[in-house]
């Protein structure tokens, strides 16, 4: 069946488009306006889960039916969307009927089971005006070679662009680049990992310069790897000793002309020079499954992982060497700290729930002291999503519809709260007048 015919458009109105220029930086890009202008990688234009200071997503959420758009989407997926002008980029997995020619062989380890059929690995592009899918394309069509987490998919890695060519990671299944046209431009294939207990793949992609940074945790083989964003040819590649299944993304960052990928990790988070791949400074005390992205507030990057213990450590941006346990970390804050979801910061304020419950907690960026100790978000539930910053207010979304906005200042008040039908993984994002949430299956837009 033709993708066009599988791909139903669910249109409720048409919406304008506001449009505004500030100036953020964004990591060594040649027109920083054009960056804060949209929403080009997963965390946001900042890379800390807020939206440009000039974007106003809706506050007062209703339903569904207060829906701009909806677009049903093919197979499933948890990536985060992203934004580049009019086009809304989303990466799903479709499974067929075909079945492998081969059973897969499992690993003694694993605690699922491949699926033995072919998968295909789409992309769409979505305009954000109305919705209309403006293209899709099959990146490959794969065999899976481990099964997943149910609560997982097998498109959970979040694409990235420089505004002219799109970087899409289905983790395994192949690297991917494509034109802002839908153009294949080059591939990559980087080999087949092997989970935690086969639980499934997350490795999304950050770009720094004219450098794409792939963080490949895995219960065995670990590495972090920088290709030539024009070709994917590798540029260079370091061993990750000690560290395994992670399902984080590298936080690109500037420290005194100097660029770093800062990487969370169950072992150690460290810091890489970007060009080099050298290790600047590393941290030890993180917890088993290290999932959340570090972000960096001021001069302090915070790190944080919550699977069965917690922790957070804020660590200055000029470390060197190994830190960990030491007198250079300038705070640490052991509870209510996210398993999946990673910490947004709006000024000096950290807001992260902990593990994947319906906790708030909100720290000083600062002192690691609480601002908020333990707040219940009624009606969001169960969240992997992180949460999103615009406009005076912090937006969660929770894993069955729940979504929660509340005031982004003391004593953080629900200002409204809705419930969609779905699965909801992807974090929500906002531009200029529009709220964008994605569940499993389907790309919602709300606008003011």
């Amino acid at each position: 069946m033709p993708a066009g015919a599988r791909t139903s458009l669910f249109v409720t109105s048409r919406v304008l488009v506001l449009l505004f220029v500030v100036f953020v930086p964004a990591a060594m890009a040649t027109e920083p306006d054009a960056f804060a202008l949209n929403w080009h990688q997963w965390r946001g234009p900042t890379a800390n889960g807020c939206a440009a200071p000039g974007a106003h997503p809706p506050v007062q959420l209703q339903g569904a039916e207060q829906a701009a758009w909806t677009v049903e989407l093919p197979g499933e997926g948890a990536s985060t969307p992203i934004v580049w002008d009019d086009q809304v980029f989303v990466l799903s997995a479709e499974r067929s009927d075909r079945p492998a020619e081969t059973p897969v062989v499992v690993h003694p380890d694993a605690k699922t089971q491949p699926p033995n059929v072919y998968y295909r690995f789409l992309v769409t592009s979505v305009d954000r005006r109305d919705g209309r899918v403006l293209w899709q394309k099959v990146a490959t069509e794969q065999v899976p070679h481990e099964g997943k987490h149910t609560t997982h998919t097998y498109a959970a890695a979040s694409p990235t662009t420089d505004g002219e060519r799109l970087y899409v990671s289905f983790s395994s299944r192949g690297l991917y680049c494509f034109s802002l046209t839908g153009e294949l431009l080059w591939q990559r294939d980087l080999g087949d990992m092997r989970t935690r207990f086969a639980w499934g793949e997350a490795v999304t992609p950050a770009l720094a310069g004219n450098l794409l940074i792939v963080n490949w945790d895995a219960e065995e083989g670990s590495f972090i790897t920088a290709l030539d964003k024009f070709t994917g040819a590798e540029v260079w590649r370091k061993d990750r000793p000690g560290e395994l299944t992670s399902w984080n993304t590298p936080l690109i960052t500037e420290v005194s002309g100097r660029w770093q990928a800062i990487v969370n990790g169950s072992g150690m988070a460290r810091a890489y020079d970007v060009q080099t791949g050298d290790v600047i400074w590393e941290c030890g005390g993180q917890t088993t499954n290290a999932i959340p992205t570090a972000l960096r507030v001021d001069d302090t990057i915070v790190c944080m992982s919550g699977y069965r213990s917690a922790a957070s450590f804020g660590i200055p941006v000029d470390a060197v060497g190994n830190i960990t346990g030491s007198a250079a970390i300038r705070w640490s804050y052991p509870q209510g700290t996210p398993y999946v979801p990673s910490p947004s910061a709006s000024g000096d304020r950290l807001y992260f729930t902990a593990q994947t419950t319906d906790i708030l907690t909100v720290l000083s960026a600062r002192t690691g002291q609480p601002l908020q100790d333990r707040l219940r978000l009624n009606g969001l539930g169960n969240c992997y999503a992180s949460p999103l910053i615009a406009h005076g207010h912090v937006y969660f979304v929770g894993r069955e519809g729940g979504v929660v906005v509340i005031r982004d200042e003391a004593p953080f008040a629900t200002v409204s709260s809705m419930r969609l039908e779905g699965n909801f993984d992807a974090s929500p994002i906002a531009v200029g007048n529009q709220l964008i949430l994605r569940s499993w299956n389907r790309l919602y837009c709300f606008a003011e």
